[in-house]
């Protein structure tokens, strides 16, 4: 208790509060926009944040995640287009329901269940991550090679076109993690004499590369487009009656999206998309979603909401970040000198129930700030292209090179952006690779230390029945597609 008192007292300090309120804003607006992102705005964000208190940073980072998924929701409802990928399943009967006269209903029904979803989640989270925390106390690093290998086979059913190009991007981003000195042997790798890569590549302008300026050369392709729009005058909460014919929804779209977002890799994505499939598999009225189903609304509002929270469980108690904005989120914490994992929760856990306080204030926060700016809102989208993508691209330059005042930097960013935007052309993702560069680091030292202790013989790994656990839980992961076709065609 005394632990938790300390937590929000932190988070309770007045420019802690308004960096989170503005960490909801900015979440908001860039969840509003096409083609804006979570991830893409947590990049930008975290060489601002180098100079703030760690724990405001991390809070202004968390806010923004909780309210950039929602923000997603506006677009999705108002001109169908997705302001984030989760809310494509919110698409589907929220644009409905705006065309037929009620945009306003729409998105009061998804900033509620978004606002459920994200406390259910967070409930879970402070129950959860000091339990797994404790547990993982025990792991050695054998343990965490096995967790680490686990973690990259759940890359293949992240965000993108095929399994194979998802597993693919995660090992070129290992790949890019072994550049510069082995800590433990001494050993340049893949240096070419180029002392700025002796101490590896820099987190921060990979993620604006890959993030930011990628998009920036996609969304160049479509600088003319030009879509329908539905103004809406006014948020308007759904009724205590509504919310209770709603209930079960809510609540089972709550439990499946925090569960999807605890598993390392899954994220809010395709936590949505089973929430939107539950709630059609439940409903009475099947024949209803597709043209405006209150319930096509809460179901993926709620679960990709609840998932948000849920991410945040591997990544404070294991280290593993649970989807590709807890990544970077991740990355932020080891930037600030903290040591994500479970010595992170029992040496400060003050500051994981500090996060927990920011989480919770930024889902109050943007339903406050979604009643109060529902009409402006809806005018975000018609920003201009030509002048709101300059501006990114130049924030991209200046958080780039404030890092470390590097024109390395800068350089590192610009290539990743080249390599980012072809990427996605050919249906690779980005994220994959962001989790490979983050967990690569982990499995090449525990493997390392591994290899040491067992003076070399691999199969000494194999004397944990954990290790063995997870090995087996990998060998399931990769092969799951080929186990569901089988079973489809018989």
């Amino acid at each position: 208790m005394e632990d938790i008192i300390k937590g929000l007292s932190l988070i309770l300090e007045f420019e802690n509060i308004i960096l989170i309120l503005g960490g909801v804003l900015i979440g908001v607006l860039v969840g509003a926009l096409p083609g804006l992102s979570s991830p893409m705005a947590i990049a930008l964000l975290i060489p601002f944040t180098i100079t703030l208190d760690p724990v405001a940073a991390i809070a202004m980072m968390a806010a923004l995640y909780c309210a950039g998924t929602f923000g997603g929701s506006i677009t999705a409802i108002l001109i169908n287009a997705p302001g984030a990928p989760p809310a494509v399943a919110t698409a589907l009967d929220g644009y409905p329901m705006a065309k037929n006269g009620e945009p306003g209903r729409a998105l009061g029904l998804a900033a509620v269940s978004s606002v459920l979803g994200g406390i259910f989640s967070l409930i879970v989270f402070i129950f959860a991550a000091p339990l797994l925390a404790q547990v993982a106390l025990e792991f050695g690093p054998q343990e965490y090679f096995g967790l680490a290998i686990f973690a990259l086979s759940m890359l293949a059913t992240m965000s993108g076109k095929s399994s194979i190009r998802n597993l693919i991007s995660g090992c070129v981003g290992v790949l890019i993690g072994t550049i510069g000195i082995h800590l433990t042997t001494g050993v340049e790798r893949f240096t070419f004499d180029i002392p700025e890569l002796e101490e590896g590549i820099s987190f921060v302008p990979v993620l604006i590369g890959l993030f930011a300026v990628s998009e920036l050369f996609k969304q160049s392709e479509t600088l003319n487009s030009v879509v329908d729009r539905i103004h809406a005058k006014a948020l308007r909460l759904p009724s205590i009656a509504e919310l209770k014919k709603l209930k079960y929804t809510i609540l089972r779209s709550s439990g499946i999206g925090t569960f999807i977002g605890i598993l390392p890799a899954e994220g809010s994505t395709v936590a949505a998309i089973m929430g939107y499939n539950e709630a059609r598999r439940w409903s009475k009225n099947k024949d209803q979603f597709g043209k405006g189903s209150p319930e096509g609304i809460v179901g993926p509002e709620a679960a990709n909401n609840s998932a948000a929270g849920g991410a945040m469980v591997p990544t404070l108690a294991l280290g593993i970040p649970g989807s590709g904005s807890t990544a970077l989120i991740l990355a932020a914490l080891i930037m600030h000198g903290f040591r994500p994992g479970p010595y992170l929760i029992n040496e400060t856990p003050e500051f994981v129930y500090a996060i927990f306080g920011a989480m919770l204030i930024a889902n109050f926060g943007f339903l406050i700030i979604g009643l109060v700016g529902a009409k402006f809102f809806s005018l975000v989208a018609f920003i201009p292209k030509k002048l709101l993508w300059p501006a990114v691209f130049i924030f991209a330059m200046i958080g780039s090179y404030s890092f470390s005042s590097s024109m390395f930097d800068v350089w590192v960013m610009l290539t990743f952006g080249v390599i980012g935007y072809f990427m996605s052309r050919h249906g690779f993702s980005a994220a994959p690779l962001v989790m490979g560069l983050i967990l690569g680091k982990l499995v090449e030292e525990s493997f390392s230390q591994s290899m040491i202790i067992h003076d070399n013989n691999f199969f000494a790994l194999l004397d944990k029945p954990i290790v063995v656990f997870f090995f087996i839980l990998t060998f399931l992961s990769l092969t799951t597609p080929l186990w569901t076709k089988i079973f489809k065609k018989n």
